[in-house]
């Protein structure tokens, strides 16, 4: 089996499919796909779900199973089938424990959490699956099956857990530290590459969000960036489905106001960020021209970064400085503050001590040790 990318001839939305050995698509994961592009979810959400069911299928294949008729038991024998060595897959030779696993934790709970939005979708539309990937449970702890749809609307409402999964260790989030960021800053030989990791380094937006500005979202006279989800020419997107306005600096604003006098000139784009050294001239910045550049300014500085590392790094520092988490929230546009929380609710070492320091946590004390 392949994943495959594929564009509408119609409206040239991007999606992606995963056909089997004949080159025919893999009609269930087809299904499921569609879905997704149907409800806008991103080209990228789509890819990495394809090749998620792809391993699931190929699992299936292998083993004999049709997808319908599985059981929980199956899907733990998945789960090492994932942590094999790609050779060694046919379980023909036993593997030890020394051997290092192809899949980490972290990939392999994503992948279950693929399978169960997947099996999800397929017993909402009619596949009787019983109870395969996630149990549900009322309050009290009585176990309870698959509900209907829409269940969720009695006053007990289900909490849903999946059934398998591995403990993973959290990574922390990578910033960008302030002298890497002076350092980028200065390495840019254009002030159209300095100010948009500025807008990054200031707002904490999204590289799509970045790149999907209009000149009518930036507002000088109030210090402000709205983030609209919209369509744009040069594929970028707004995970957020929301619009949301975000305070800038002073000092960000006469960045973009050299931007537009030194070097965007009188060119008639609604875009904030175009081409202007190469071609098509005018058009909008891509995905890929940010990564080249990302590329040459790694070279430059020596500094290994990525531009999300940018938004981590802006939340990060919104929360050291006393920012409270859902106004962070909001500004990063997450729909949901558990989100914020579940990546950025952690302190260092270093964190740590300095809010005891400022307690006077180990100097003043009335016990002498």
């Amino acid at each position: 089996m392949i994943v495959q990318r594929v564009v509408s001839p119609v409206n040239e939305v991007e999606s992606w499919t995963v056909l089997d050995a004949d080159g025919a698509p893999v009609a269930p994961i087809e299904r499921y796909l569609a879905y997704l592009t149907r409800i806008e979810r991103s080209p990228n959400t789509v890819k990495a779900y394809a090749h998620d069911l792809k391993d699931w299928f190929e699992f299936l294949s292998a083993e004999g199973l049709d997808w319908r008729e599985v059981r929980l038991e199956n899907v733990g024998e998945f789960v090492a089938w994932l942590r094999r060595p790609l050779h060694l897959r046919d379980g023909k030779i036993p593997v030890l424990p020394s051997v290092e696993h192809h899949c980490t934790e972290s990939t392999v709970n994503r992948k279950l959490s693929a399978l169960s939005a997947f099996y999800q979708h397929a017993v909402r539309h009619g596949i009787d699956l019983g109870e395969l990937l996630r149990t549900w449970q009322l309050a009290g702890g009585r176990s309870s099956g698959w509900k209907p749809f829409l269940h969720h609307i009695s006053k007990k409402t289900p909490q849903s857990r999946r059934a398998i999964s591995l403990n993973a260790m959290r990574k922390l989030p990578r910033v960008v530290t302030v002298a890497e960021v002076q350092a980028i800053l200065d390495a840019c030989d254009h002030l159209r590459d300095r100010f948009l990791f500025a807008v990054l380094f200031d707002t904490g937006i999204r590289i799509g969000e970045a790149l999907g500005l209009r000149h009518e979202d930036i507002a000088a006279a109030g210090s402000q960036i709205t983030v609209q989800p919209r369509t744009n020419d040069n594929g970028a997107r707004s995970k957020s489905r929301a619009s949301r306005t975000i305070p800038v600096s002073a000092e960000l604003v006469r960045l973009y106001a050299d931007y537009l006098h030194l070097e965007y000139g009188d060119l008639d784009s609604d875009y904030v960020f175009v081409t202007l050294w190469g071609r098509p001239y005018g058009r909008p910045l891509t995905y890929a021209a940010v990564y080249d550049l990302v590329k040459r300014l790694r070279r430059r500085t020596g500094v290994d970064f990525d531009p999300h590392w940018y938004r981590h790094t802006a939340a990060t520092r919104m929360l050291r400085d006393g920012v409270p988490i859902e106004v962070v929230s909001k500004l990063l546009g997450h729909a949901d503050i558990t989100t914020t929380t579940a990546v950025y609710g952690h302190l260092s070492v270093q964190d740590a001590r300095k809010s005891l320091e400022e307690a006077g946590w180990f100097t003043d004390r009335e016990v002498q040790l």
